[in-house]
């Protein structure tokens, strides 16, 4: 059985899929996307290995054994954690990737998916954003430390390629929302914080909301379940050096993200601005174009996503 459909490089039917960071948003949704395939699903979490130890990561790796390893375990966070906490974004998602992937090379895994983001890319890179953009500028200051580790985890499985012939790769995801996501103010990315804003706003009457800087910056938006339909495509379609961006190919102001919000949330107050609060990148809109020939295309629209998300998380505060 595959996956979408052509004849795949890899053929995942039968195969045992190891997901590390199975209860995050992202390893969440590959493992609502697996079950749909004839292949046997191993969701790992943080409970079940520390992935920061790498006696314990190497032990764990080589009892599963599996065909297949999809790296979604990572630090991540928004704009206020990332500038608060550069040293953890750095140093444990460096830890987790040289511990699983050497791990991952003694136990002889087959196919490794490593997945970064597209925080990769240099501040001022053209857009849309290619995949040879990489290193060809300066990152985005506030989250460079999570920016880096994830090059260095680019730049490794590549390594592995050349020296081992490994059929690695690595997917840099464009920004993702849904279901599991994490709604903490304080570290969480922009589309969950500014649900659990509305909402809250909305339910206590509040005569307005703020939010951080101008709303004139520029992003792509992905729903999670369609991220992981792709990555698991690319998965299976996907063999070559260097990172395959995912993505959807088109973006929105965050001013325009925010009315959509307002609207689905059910909040008819104003809408202030914290200018003091940075923007980040000014436009950040990913070239899908290595993906698109793969015989990959979006299936759910902003609209649409952001209202699974809210109910998902209504049902989620409420339970």
């Amino acid at each position: 059985m595959t996956p979408l459909g052509g004849i795949p490089l890899w053929d995942i039917t039968g195969k045992r899929v190891l997901i590390l960071g199975a209860q995050g948003l992202v390893g969440s949704a590959l493992v609502r996307r697996l079950k749909k395939i004839d292949c046997e699903i191993i969701p790992a979490t943080r409970g079940d290995a520390n992935l920061m130890d790498a006696d314990v990561t190497a032990a764990f790796i080589k009892n599963i054994a599996p065909d297949a390893l999809i790296l979604a375990a990572a630090k991540v966070g928004g704009i206020g954690a990332n500038e608060t906490y550069p040293v953890q974004f750095l140093e444990e998602n460096l830890l987790i990737e040289l511990n699983v992937m050497r791990a991952a090379h003694a136990a002889d895994v087959d196919r490794v998916l490593f997945l970064g983001s597209s925080c990769i890319y240099p501040k001022m890179a053209s857009q849309p954003i290619s995949e040879s953009s990489l290193l060809t500028g300066l990152l985005e200051s506030t989250n460079d430390a999570y920016a880096l580790a994830k090059i260095a985890g680019i730049r490794l499985v590549d390594a592995y390629r050349q020296q081992y012939g490994r059929r690695w790769i690595s997917a840099m995801p464009t920004n993702l929302y849904g279901p599991n996501d994490n709604f903490d103010l304080e570290t969480s990315h922009v589309l969950p914080a500014l649900l659990r804003k509305f909402h809250e706003a909305k339910l206590g009457n509040l005569a307005s909301v703020e939010i951080w800087g101008t709303g004139t910056a520029r992003r792509e938006f992905m729903y999670v379940d369609d991220c992981a339909d792709a990555l698991i495509h690319t998965l299976c379609h996907y063999d070559e050096l260097g990172p395959i961006n995912i993505g959807i190919g088109d973006d929105m102001s965050i001013n325009d993200v925010v009315a959509l919000i307002a609207n689905i949330t059910g909040f008819s107050g104003q809408i202030t601005h914290d200018l003091s609060k940075a923007d980040g990148t000014p436009v950040k809109r990913l070239n899908i174009e290595r993906l698109s020939k793969l015989g990959w295309s979006p299936k759910t629209d902003l609209v649409a996503g952001l209202e699974k998300t809210y109910r998902w998380y209504v049902e989620a505060v409420s339970s």
